[in-house]
């Protein structure tokens, strides 16, 4: 299908005269195809909409590059994600309609190229290899001998996955060859995190049976893994773009990814709701608890608000709302509604992560497994993306300190 756009089309999108669109393509800004015989020249599609959104950003935010890393303007460019007006999108695809019946393993193909290839499907040989040598040497979560305390899963993952992304076939350097390696890093992933042999069962599946989850409840992991697969440019995305940039191995970014989203302020969202909710659920004062817990506290790290939804996170709204008609789920469900009357903010997706663990009575790390899992899927595209862009991430520093003396 022609991408290509007429100069009035472009012209509306971008909110100009054609006088300006033409200063556009003498400034450079916009090259024009080469016109057909008794044709107008006409415009990529693309290019358009880069220019767009390029604009689009200088009115809001001029060039105030220190306000863009903090939620400010966009400092990458990417066709992977877009969080506008409320909604999130994977390559155009809405994804609360997505969640309704999409598997993440469909969704991590949409979100690394959008051209209807299976990933899975290429990488099942290997999958099924690395099931037979775990069979017969299971694998251990930690994979680091004489640890003297315990991993957390996130924790065991970091240090698993290089070590166990050996095991797996090489694929030649190029884009189909990343992504069948990414698959095969994800089931990896999986196998660590749940402390399970690898498997070529769909993941959600995998975490049922991990989990011992019935059917409503795989379904609730299915829609959890796909809301929560991407997220445009969060601080473990970032982070997973300045490793692979660097030409470090894709393993190696998603065990970057897996570092940052360790931190508390990022993966651990879920597990501090977590905590919120049961000391509510426990105290004779559910109020009281809930305004004691909030004191002094972020609420967006701990469950409630988000910058990029200021009228509330979607994601959380359509699991939420799937709990709903489960009688186990009121009392976890009005927790939730009264800590979010306390601070008059909706709730975000770690809310709702915390309230699936605690209704379906799964492991306290089940949030972080699941958002580390889902967001596997995006690291993937988001690196690969990286690597065909090409360049070093090596931004700036405004020195502010001591200077020699005159």
């Amino acid at each position: 299908m022609n991408q290509d756009l007429s100069a009035t089309e472009a012209a509306r999108i971008l909110g100009v005269s054609l006088a300006t669109l033409y200063s556009y393509v003498s400034r450079g800004l916009l090259t024009p195809g080469v016109a057909q015989a008794g044709r107008r020249k006409r415009y990529p599609r693309d290019e358009v909409l880069r220019l767009a959104a390029r604009k689009a950003d200088g009115k809001r935010g001029g060039h105030q590059v220190a306000a863009a890393m903090n939620w400010g303007t966009p400092v990458l460019e990417t066709r992977i994600s877009r969080i506008a007006d409320g909604r999130l999108h994977y390559r155009g695809h809405d994804v609360l309609a997505l969640a309704a019946s999409a598997t993440l393993e469909q969704v991590a193909c949409l979100l690394w190229d959008d051209v209807g290839t299976d990933y899975f499907a290429a990488d099942t040989a290997a999958a099924t290899q690395a099931a037979d040598a775990a069979n017969a040497d299971p694998w251990r979560a930690s994979a680091v001998a004489g640890s003297a305390q315990p991993l957390s899963p996130l924790e065991a993952a970091m240090c698993a996955l290089p070590l166990h992304a050996r095991t797996l076939p090489p694929q030649p350097d190029d884009a189909h060859g990343r992504f069948v390696t990414g698959a095969g890093l994800m089931r990896l992933l999986a196998s660590v995190l749940l402390k399970r042999a690898p498997s070529v069962q769909p993941l959600h599946l995998q975490i049922a049976q991990a989990w011992q989850a019935d059917a409503a409840q795989a379904e609730w992991i299915r829609a959890a893994l796909v809301l929560l697969a991407d997220h445009e440019l969060n601080a473990s995305t970032f982070t997973v773009r300045c490793v692979a940039s660097t030409g470090a191995s894709l393993a190696a970014a998603l065990s970057a990814g897996l570092a940052a989203l360790s931190g508390a302020q990022h993966g651990g969202g879920s597990t501090l709701a977590l905590t919120m909710l049961e000391t509510a659920l426990t105290s004779d004062n559910p109020e009281r608890s809930i305004a004691t817990y909030f004191s002094g506290r972020d609420p967006s790290l701990a469950g409630y608000s988000h910058p990029l939804y200021p009228q509330g996170d979607p994601r959380a709204a359509y699991l939420l709302r799937a709990m709903s008609p489960w009688p186990q789920a009121r009392a976890v469900l009005a927790a939730g509604e009264q800590a979010a009357a306390h601070l008059d903010m909706p709730p975000n997706a770690d809310l709702a992560l915390a309230a699936m663990s605690i209704v379906c009575d799964w492991p306290p790390a089940a949030g972080e497994i699941l958002f580390a899992l889902a967001r596997s899927a995006g690291w993937i595209a988001h690196a690969a993306e990286q690597i065909a862009d090409g360049g070093l991430i090596r931004p700036r520093a405004r020195y502010i300190g001591n200077y020699p003396a005159a």
